[in-house]
């Protein structure tokens, strides 16, 4: 099965923020990554929800929402009305995790749930089969353009073998430092998504790396 693919449009180029929306909409993407910071569960701010409304109204992907903030369970309304496809929250950042998923769901939204590279593996093994997808990210988080952490292949390997004893059909996906090298060794390793966006946005030919990367 080909891998997915999720631009993230955090390393877009804002003054032509539609101009590579549109190069997304054309492309093998298969989602739409979108980064929201609060400056306080991470050292950044990114987009307000009214530049996340122009997104989704351009755009013809599924959005992927990546929530680095405190208290995400208040913007499940706000996601949900940019007809989000999936909700990524911190598990740093949700004291009661297990309730915050069933709110997303309820809410018509898939649950995913992120990992920061200091969190463990182990700490998903209660939550691992209530999850559409666990996020593992590569670098930590809050600023476009890091280096990949090396110890998350081994990260993915963990969390492929915890999904796999326990049943859950989660799926994995990996965001920082994603390119085509490290994007192999992720595929390899057992993830299902990857979040790229220097990789592509930076490119010479953006929408021939998202095709390279499709064929990871």
């Amino acid at each position: 099965m080909k891998p997915i693919i999720s631009p993230s449009i955090l390393s877009a180029d804002f003054a032509y923020l539609a101009k590579d929306i549109e190069m997304i909409n054309r492309s093998e993407a298969d989602w739409v990554h979108i980064d929201i910071m609060d400056g306080v569960f991470v050292p950044n701010i990114s987009f307000g929800f009214p530049v996340l409304k122009y997104v989704a109204k351009l755009t013809s992907k599924p959005l992927d929402v990546h929530l680095m903030i405190v208290n995400p369970e208040k913007f499940i309304p706000e996601v949900k009305a940019l007809g989000a496809h999936i909700m990524n929250v911190h598990y740093e950042a949700c004291p009661h995790l297990h309730r915050v998923v069933q709110q997303i769901r309820e809410a018509g939204m898939q649950p995913a749930v992120t990992i920061n590279p200091a969190t463990p593996i182990a700490l998903l093994q209660d939550i691992i089969r209530d999850v559409y997808m666990v996020l593992v990210m590569s670098v930590n988080p809050g600023f476009g353009g890091q280096k990949f952490i090396e110890h998350s292949v081994e990260k993915v390997k963990e969390l492929r073998e915890l999904i796999e004893r326990t049943g859950s059909k989660a799926l994995i996906e990996v965001d920082g430092g994603v390119n085509l090298e490290t994007g192999a060794r992720l595929i390899a390793a057992g993830a299902d998504a990857l979040v790229a966006g220097n990789a592509i946005f930076a490119a010479e030919n953006p929408e021939g790396m998202i095709h390279a990367m499709k064929g990871l």
